[in-house]
């Protein structure tokens, strides 16, 4: 394999690891290359990223590499956040935030078994539209994170406060809280999808 096919493999490497990100090690034995070589090539990697025409970057976090966005271009990261003509939230998504909606504060793991399927990307494309953020720590093992909605759910939906949110039947079960909430959601959604045309 080629230098250059070397740095493409590995640029695939740290896209598919995402945020958490891949060490030396780990690069040099999925690879079968030593780590030394593999070292070598995060340096070249790390320089090449500082140029002015690249959007992403190389960071080394605790031994652990990992492809970031650039700091400097924060200000176009917000806006596509924000952009109305944004893709909207997939069924998925939509499902996710709903349950958080409705019993935050919740952990990942309490969202899965509401939905049955796991939610993990869901909660990180709520997270990146900053519809859900961390609202804390579960005692106990492992510490798990708790999610919460935030003031721009509160925007995105037209409402006031959590309270807002319609209430849902006093016989409670859990695929009642989704077909509430889904209701409620598409309701939002095709509003907004009017007031956007």
């Amino acid at each position: 394999m080629t230098l250059k096919e070397l740095k493409g493999v590995i640029e695939g490497l740290l896209f598919a690891a995402g945020d958490e990100g891949l060490t030396c090690k780990q690069i040099a034995e999925v690879m079968e290359t030593e780590e030394m070589t593999i070292m070598n090539i995060l340096s070249e990697l790390m320089v090449s990223y500082q140029k002015k025409d690249r959007g992403m970057q190389l960071v080394e976090v605790a031994g652990t590499y990992q492809l970031a966005t650039k700091r400097e271009h924060a200000d176009y990261f917000k806006r596509l956040a924000y952009s109305p003509t944004h893709t909207g939230l997939s069924q998925a998504a939509l499902e996710t935030l709903a349950i958080i909606a409705y019993k935050q504060p919740i952990t990942r793991i309490e969202v899965e078994e509401v939905r049955g399927v796991k939610s993990e990307k869901a909660i990180q494309t709520l997270v990146t539209k900053l519809l859900i953020k961390e609202v804390g720590r579960m005692d106990g093992t492992g510490r798990a994170i708790l999610y919460g909605t935030t003031k721009e759910f509160l925007d995105y939906f037209g409402l006031n406060t959590i309270e807002n949110l319609p209430p849902l039947p006093e016989a409670i079960d859990e695929l009642a809280v989704e077909e509430e909430a889904d209701l409620f959601f598409k309701k939002f959604e095709e509003t907004l999808d009017g007031v956007n045309k």
